[in-house]
């Protein structure tokens, strides 16, 4: 995935996280299987981020962005903002 298919995923990511978020009224009015897809949204904004940014930082370092590798979700969910 090169980084204008990780943006455009992004995009559609953060587009259906504000759905879900205007749909149920922040998060509060939110089905079970909402918030579950909420929490699975999250999760794969936090890894195709993380995957743009090691792209990115492959590609300034000189080396070749498509050797970087999507980390696991664990690894990806311990990150501090």
């Amino acid at each position: 995935m090169d980084d204008r298919q990780l943006q455009d995923l992004i995009e559609a990511l953060v587009a259906e996280e504000h759905r879900l978020l205007d749909h149920g009224g922040g998060g509060d009015g939110l089905t079970g299987d909402e918030h579950r897809r909420l929490a699975a949204v999250t999760t794969a904004l936090d890894q195709a981020w993380d995957l743009l940014r090691q792209r990115r930082a492959y590609a300034e370092a000189g080396l070749d962005p498509d050797e970087a590798a999507a980390r696991p979700l664990d690894v990806v969910e311990g990150y501090e903002q």
